[in-house]
């Protein structure tokens, strides 16, 4: 079973997720450069990322969407266990966004030139300049109910356990006094960790919880740290 199983992904599976993924690209680059990047650069990748979900026989279920205001800016932050995170998160969390993501993405092919015309965050810490930068391009971004989806551990687990946070998406609301919603992605260590090439069916659950909402003198950066990992470990 697994022998055909592979065979499916090698001949089947990975040419559909390619051909998919070039159309995907062009249609976000094309609809993004006629200006209509808000919608171009969302609605196809949620159709794109179940197709990366349903080819590889990956079923993903969803707690908590009425958590969340689809006419609210929200800082979403997620635990990072593996590649399929991204595919949950874009087809199946039901609100317009716009990843953080590291620079070295932008060079994919088709994919590093769709984020850039859909106006995703590649973050430069390089330097100051460049940091404030970033900092101004996210505020753009973060209006009209448009939010914003970062790992806060910067990377994917090699283990499946959450590593250490880092500050960046947390000072961003505390920045623009936005609501911050801890999301709970668990199963998808099991369907493709981080020291494995092709994925395995399974079943993510991803969990929205409720917002914390800043105080009206602001965010404490620490406690909202603490208080959004102890969120996202509750559902793991």
């Amino acid at each position: 079973m697994i022998l055909l199983y592979r065979i499916y992904q090698l001949f089947v599976m990975c040419p559909l997720i390619v051909v998919v993924t070039i159309l995907t690209a062009v249609a976000t680059v094309v609809g993004s450069a006629l200006g209509f990047g808000k919608w171009w650069g969302y609605y196809p990748e949620i159709l794109w990322a179940r197709i990366f979900c349903w080819l590889a026989f990956v079923k993903v279920s969803v707690k908590g969407r009425e958590n969340i205001d689809p006419k609210v800016s929200y800082v979403f932050v997620a635990n990072h266990q593996g590649a399929y995170d991204i595919f949950t998160v874009y087809g199946y969390l039901g609100h317009n966004f716009r990843w953080m993501m590291k620079q070295s993405l932008r060079r994919i092919p088709f994919v590093g030139w769709a984020c850039a015309w859909a106006g995703q965050i590649f973050v430069d810490n390089s330097s100051a300049s460049a940091t404030r930068r970033t900092m101004a391009q996210a505020e753009r971004q973060l209006s009209g109910g448009m939010s914003l989806v970062v790992f806060p551990e910067g990377a994917r687990s090699w283990t499946g356990q959450m590593g250490p946070f880092k500050k960046g998406a947390y000072r961003l609301a505390v920045e623009f006094h936005l609501p911050v919603v801890p999301l709970t992605i668990d199963g998808a260590f099991d369907v493709l960790p981080r020291f494995k090439k092709l994925p395995v069916p399974g079943h993510i659950r991803l969990t929205i919880h409720k917002p914390i909402h800043p105080a009206s003198d602001g965010h404490d950066l620490a406690s909202l740290m603490n208080e959004s990992r102890e969120a996202i470990a509750s559902a793991l």
